[in-house]
């Protein structure tokens, strides 16, 4: 009988998909979220995402057999397009709709929780979860050589899935650490980029605009350990989430009330 996946990794999609939409439900009942954040968050979100898997499609290789793998050149290659996809695509958005008055400053939290929520629950939870759900069931229906062919597939690609339990814990909560920085991160830079587009003062931009440079981390986490590595970015998240908080403590009183009701949509 073929071992499968311990079901303890359906947490790392269950626990990323339940904590951001609890947020998103929380927000909307606070009355900061509507069709228009979350709209306008979508289309930053995806449309960077986009831009930067077909960029990366044409150029990932040439640059990695340019430079390494584990290299400065490689690190700023990934880090800036973060950068300048996901955070200049966020303030763009949010430019607009600012402009547009379907957000206003009040919206500038739950904007960055929606980005986040796209990211952690929709993209990468729904999709790990569909992927991993039916692994699991593709095995349990064994033995038969889709159930083998599976197997063998997670066996080379991806063997920690099939480990004990106890890896399976350490692995999966390191997953959901992981996720939980991405969290903070997506929703530091998306307050930042409401609060500059409010306020008018783009220093609140360009001060989150390096924070798209955590993904230069990422060549290097074979290098440091992934402990470490998840450490050092939950850590730079954690900063990056407070330097938002201060900021809006620091406008609260230079921005105009700015509640829901300034909107056109901010109703629905």
């Amino acid at each position: 009988m073929l071992s499968n996946i311990d079901p303890v990794y359906f947490l790392t999609f269950i626990v990323p998909i339940a904590l951001n939409l609890a947020l998103v439900l929380y927000c909307r009942k606070k009355g900061t979220l509507n069709l228009a954040v979350l709209g306008y968050s979508f289309l930053a979100y995806f449309i960077a995402i986009g831009i930067k898997m077909a960029f990366q499609y044409l150029t990932a290789g040439f640059v990695t057999s340019r430079f390494g793998y584990t290299s400065i050149e490689t690190a700023m290659y990934y880090g800036l397009q973060t950068s300048f996809l996901e955070v200049g695509l966020a303030y763009m958005f949010a430019s607009y709709a600012f402009k547009k008055k379907h957000i206003s400053a009040a919206n500038s939290v739950s904007y960055g929780i929606s980005l986040s929520f796209w990211e952690n629950a929709i993209y990468l939870g729904v999709l790990t979860g569909i992927s991993l759900v039916a692994d699991f069931v593709l095995i349990s229906i064994g033995p038969s050589s889709i159930s083998h062919l599976v197997y063998t597939t997670i066996s080379k690609n991806d063997p920690a899935l099939l480990y004990g339990p106890v890896p399976a814990l350490i692995s999966t909560a390191v997953s959901i650490l992981e996720r939980t920085s991405s969290l903070l991160a997506h929703t530091a830079w998306g307050i930042l980029t409401v609060i500059s587009v409010a306020t008018k003062k783009k220093v609140y931009f360009f001060i989150a605009l390096p924070m798209g440079l955590i993904d230069a981390l990422v060549p290097y986490a074979s290098v440091i350990g992934i402990y470490n590595f998840e450490l050092i970015v939950f850590v730079l998240s954690v900063i990056f989430i407070a330097i938002a908080a201060y900021v809006l403590r620091k406008t609260k009183g230079t921005v105009s009330p700015a509640d829901i009701s300034r909107t056109k949509i901010g109703g629905v």
